[in-house]
């Protein structure tokens, strides 16, 4: 004869995906090496900024010394990251506050 068995634990539904490792941002920091028209240059060519968005976020990195360019996944940041790093800026990727 079978036997109920009670069951005390919560178990998470297999249909349940997990939560995404979100958000990490890339952060570029200024540098004595590379012009303000390069990284504006960089800032449109690689993330597609409209070059008002792309010379925004340049004088942030020239005035603050940093500047938060992109947002995603750990991994996406990783790429943006080396992409960076690629074309000679000093990036950094971190989690988002």
């Amino acid at each position: 004869m079978p036997v109920e068995i009670e069951r005390t634990e919560e178990r998470a539904a297999p249909d349940q995906a997990p939560t995404p490792d979100v958000p990490w941002v890339t952060v570029v920091h200024n540098d004595p090496v590379n012009t303000m028209t390069y990284v504006t240059y960089v800032f449109q060519t690689y993330f597609g900024y409209a070059k008002d968005k792309a010379k925004e976020l340049m004088l942030d990195v020239h005035h603050k010394g940093r500047a938060v360019v992109s947002q995603g996944t750990r991994e996406e940041m990783e790429r943006d990251v080396q992409a960076m790093h690629g074309y000679g800026l000093w990036a950094t990727l971190q989690r988002d506050r």
